[in-house]
């Protein structure tokens, strides 16, 4: 059986599929039609149901519950791992009001935690995460929210941190942030979805076994010639227990931040559900 799966170039990503889509486990008869794009992209496919199975910011989550149920293995959870809110000169956030500030997409989870720090800013600019750097340092915005490896770069470029977002939802919720999930298709038969779940589990437990000492060819190959260093920060920081399944604690952190998108957007609703 063929089915499209579509995830991001970034370490975490590659690290965590590697095992699946270069066949370095038995997927169990499964062809995958890979789609590697940015998460922006990802999540305006997932609200077009353009993919079998794909990673999205669990900002998007909300949009898509008819359509997609949330897997248990494969997404980016934790402590320590939030967007940042950074500025090419120090300010006082409460100058930022009336500031235009870029974020990585509009149904992004770092949409959603600026919102709830900052539910009166309204002067919003959405851009691609690795075009917001630069954006801040052109001076086309004031401020910019950073996820990725952005996080480890905006020092060397003298950029300035403002609000580590994850702090706030951490210290508000005492829950781990919930960055992005895999999902996939209702429409596919509910044993499909679980034997898929357990294949991208394998594929994460693999990584850990095989190719964390030494990072594989297909991590580096699509790294955008980040530095091994970074490579590894970025797998450091968002891969972990939670990417081997969500437990208790990874469930509970996507139902605040569903309750935290309906306080953002009254007139939309959503419950977590899994396969």
């Amino acid at each position: 059986m063929k089915l499209s799966l579509g995830f991001s170039p970034c370490p975490n990503d590659t690290f965590i599929f590697d095992a699946l889509v270069n066949k370095k486990i038995d997927i169990k008869g499964f062809e995958f039609d890979v789609k590697l794009e940015d998460v922006q992209t990802l999540n305006e496919w997932a609200l077009r149901q353009k993919l079998d199975i794909t990673k999205i910011s669990y900002g998007v989550l909300p949009l898509v519950t008819h359509h997609y149920v949330l897997l248990e293995s494969g997404g980016a959870l934790g402590k320590g791992v939030g967007p940042l809110l950074i500025a090419k000169t120090k300010m006082n956030i409460d100058e930022l009001y009336d500031k235009l500030v870029a974020i990585p997409g509009e149904n992004t989870t770092a949409h959603m935690l600026f919102s709830l720090a900052f539910p009166d800013v309204k002067n919003k600019v959405f851009k691609i995460f690795n075009e917001i750097e630069a954006a801040v340092l052109n001076e086309e915005v004031d401020a910019g929210v950073i996820i990725h490896e952005n996080r480890f770069t905006y020092q060397d470029k003298g950029l300035h941190k403002l609000v580590d977002l994850g702090d706030y939802w951490e210290t508000k919720t005492q829950l781990p942030i919930p960055l992005g999930g895999i999902i996939a298709k209702r429409s596919l038969d509910q044993k499909i979805v679980i034997e898929i779940d357990n294949l991208i589990q394998q594929s994460v437990e693999y990584a850990f076994r095989h190719n964390y000492e030494q990072l594989s060819d297909y991590v580096k190959l699509h790294a955008q010639e980040m530095s091994e260093r970074v490579m590894r920060q970025h797998i450091d920081l968002y891969v972990n227990n939670f990417s081997v399944a969500l437990g208790e604690d990874g469930r509970k952190a996507v139902e605040k931040l569903l309750q935290v998108f309906e306080q953002v957007n009254p007139a939309n609703k959503a419950g977590l559900q899994e396969a």
